[in-house]
């Protein structure tokens, strides 16, 4: 039965490398310097990797948020995030899962009556402004190194048009694990506290813990979405906002993929405390808005005038309505299936 409730994680898995995919991979396709099934191919195989060894940091907090204690109801909260995340691929807006699974979860906890742990949800909710600033930051600061560096070394043309293809593909390679790394605790992360799994050994000493088959599933739904319908999306990263060179395009999943991989890494987390440093909260952050402010950026660098603002502002009007949708989503089939179908959606605590 876990696995028949477990669809809707799967399903929200697949919205979200319909959509996400976009933001590792979509300033190389749409500045065509990597054709679209290479870019899957590899945004597949990484985000596999990331999300099964380096996906359990940002599921702590998102926990804290809201501990979803019943099959039923974690079945819910992910299938309403799934349906806000599709219903904006469709619109073709690179929306934010970790806004989607927020508003979900928030709308559990108004039903159930849970407690809302508002450190927890003021910690997410200031990564969300924190994001796109400090992934706007990182991609004009690296720009601006990196044009130096290219004047300084009167780099040729075809010269810098191979390096920088290589350069897209590393860091597409980096942003896809990064994104599972990150993310996977959006897809599955509801339904940890309610798994069955167990721990299993498979050659030798190498152990492949609950969570970790979680991960592991959960990622195949994410690379699913890749390969069947990330192209759409990718267009209105690549070329819809501003229109970017290819060195442009590189620093754009540049500076994305380590605002991901900041909030992901737990190393890196015990090495600030080990030097007695303020540590970064490891929360699911959204790649969405990483890209979208990578690229405004970069833009704003350029010249605002070059900015296609009615894009910018309808995608930022997403970021708004999809945590709202999605709670509401949520709420009102918690409902349903617990009055109509007769299915335990919380256990009162």
């Amino acid at each position: 039965m876990f696995l028949f409730f477990l669809t809707s994680g799967l399903f929200l898995g697949w919205s979200l490398g319909a959509n996400d995919a976009s933001n590792v991979f979509g300033t190389a396709v749409g500045s065509r310097m990597l054709r679209f099934r290479t870019a899957a191919t590899l945004c597949c195989i990484f985000v596999i990797l990331g999300a099964v060894f380096s996906g359990a940091g940002t599921t702590q907090t998102l926990g804290k948020l809201g501990a979803v204690n019943a099959v039923a109801g974690a079945f819910v909260v992910a299938f309403a995030a799934a349906l806000s995340v599709y219903l904006m691929t469709l619109a073709r807006y690179p929306v934010s899962t970790s806004q989607a699974i927020v508003g979900a979860i928030i709308g559990w906890n108004l039903f159930s009556g849970s407690p809302t742990d508002s450190d927890a949800l003021l910690k997410i909710v200031l990564t969300w402004i924190a994001c796109p600033l400090l992934s706007g930051i990182i991609a004009v600061l690296s720009y601006k190194v990196v044009s130096f560096f290219i004047l300084k070394l009167k780099v040729h043309m075809f010269r810098l048009d191979e390096m920088t293809r290589y350069g897209l593909l590393l860091m597409g390679i980096f942003g896809s694990f990064a994104l599972g790394a990150n993310n996977i605790a959006n897809v599955v992360g509801v339904f940890l506290p309610v798994s069955p799994f167990e721990d299993i050994i498979l050659w030798g000493r190498l152990q492949l813990s609950a969570a970790q088959q979680l991960f592991f599933l959960g990622s195949i739904a994410i690379s699913v979405g890749v390969v069947t319908y990330s192209k759409r999306v990718m267009g209105t990263v690549g070329s819809g906002i501003f229109r970017l060179s290819p060195v442009m395009a590189f620093i754009a999943v540049w500076a994305h993929s380590v605002v991901l991989f900041l909030f992901a890494s737990q190393r890196l987390e015990q090495l600030l405390v080990n030097l007695d440093l303020p540590p970064l909260p490891l929360v699911p952050v959204s790649s969405s808005q990483a890209i979208v402010g990578a690229v405004v950026g970069m833009g704003l660098l350029k010249g605002r005038h070059n900015i296609r603002w009615r894009t910018v502002a309808a995608i930022a009007g997403s970021w708004v309505t999809t945590p709202i949708f999605a709670c509401l989503i949520s709420f009102f089939f918690l409902f349903i299936l617990q009055n109509v179908f007769q299915q335990t959606v919380y256990t009162a605590q």
